[in-house]
């Protein structure tokens, strides 16, 4: 008997997607010259942007101090950051050499404003939005590269970066105003925000130690700012008016009084440290005497990390 055959075709089996990677973007390097004009070096395809070999942006040097020991060896005396160095190679082109030439002339101006004006900051800008800086000095490389300098040019820059950590490009805000609540047990009114009476925990998101900046808001005749984790505080005597203010910085260690100099003898000696913010949470409070409406203290710090 013959066999009966249908006039379909079998199902084939289907191919496996494969999965397309998810694209991960390019960091974006700027250069923010000492009197902040921005230059976004963009990524190849235009006509100023960085190659792709930027170095110098990893963990912070360190020294090792080392001692003989008399076993054998040597013994750790000390670990100390050194200064930071990033080589950062651009490459500048224009269709004309006059076009070319005023571009030219204007980025390396404003790397050559570091000599005078005080730094800049080298900012690596990640595809998540999120940013760390580095303050950095011109200390060479602007120089003309042979074979080149008329529509276009690859300098490779060197910048020195005193302080060698990478830290966030927004700060970390406190502040604190005066309330209504006293803690009658305690001699000084205590600054509050909502329920929080001048005692709280704040997170320095670094890897390393991050030195704050203050502002004090009068009227004040003293206040104490104690941190918990590091074992550390600091006491401010100087009548403030309401609206005036006291500045203070921890690295370098510097108070300025409302008329912006500074401010001798306002910190309470012996016993009073400009102290660190530690890595991770730390427990800060703030007394005040004299306070009243009006009273403030803002405090804010950039992290600080070992990289970009």
């Amino acid at each position: 008997m013959p066999l009966l055959v249908g006039g379909g075709t079998s199902p084939q089996p289907q191919p496996t997607p494969i999965p397309q990677p998810t694209p991960v973007g390019e960091y974006v390097p700027t250069w923010i010259d000492p009197d902040g004009v921005v230059w976004e070096l963009n990524p190849p395809g235009t006509d100023l942007f960085t190659l792709n070999s930027v170095s110098g942006y990893g963990i912070t040097p360190v020294e090792v101090v080392t001692e003989a020991d008399a076993r054998g060896g040597s013994r750790v005396r000390s670990i100390r950051p050194q200064e930071r160095v990033l080589t950062w190679p651009v490459r500048i082109r224009d269709t004309t050499h006059l076009a070319f030439l005023g571009k030219w002339r204007a980025l390396g101006e404003s790397f050559a404003a570091t000599r005078t004006r005080g730094p800049g900051l080298f900012r690596l800008t990640r595809p998540d939005g999120t940013a760390r800086e580095v303050l950095a000095y011109y200390q060479s490389g602007w120089d003309g590269e042979p074979g080149q300098g008329h529509t276009e040019d690859t300098p490779v820059l060197s910048l020195l970066c005193p302080d060698p950590f990478w830290r966030d490009s927004e700060p970390t805000v406190l502040e604190r105003q005066y309330g209504e609540s006293v803690d009658y047990l305690n001699p000084y009114p205590n600054l509050s925000s909502g329920d929080v009476l001048g005692d709280t925990e704040l997170t320095n998101p670094g890897s390393v130690e991050a030195w704050p900046e203050w502002t004090i808001t009068g009227p004040a005749t003293q206040v104490v700012a104690t941190n918990h984790t590091v074992g550390k505080q600091f006491t401010l005597a100087h009548t403030l008016t309401a609206g005036q203010q006291i500045r203070i910085t921890t690295r370098p260690g510097r108070v300025l009084g409302p008329t912006g100099l500074p401010l001798a003898g306002a910190l309470q000696r012996p016993g009073s440290t400009l102290w660190r913010m530690a890595p991770g949470p730390n427990r800060i409070t703030f007394a005040v005497t004299g306070g009243s409406a009006g009273t403030s203290i803002r405090m804010e710090f950039h992290a600080r990390y070992e990289t970009a």
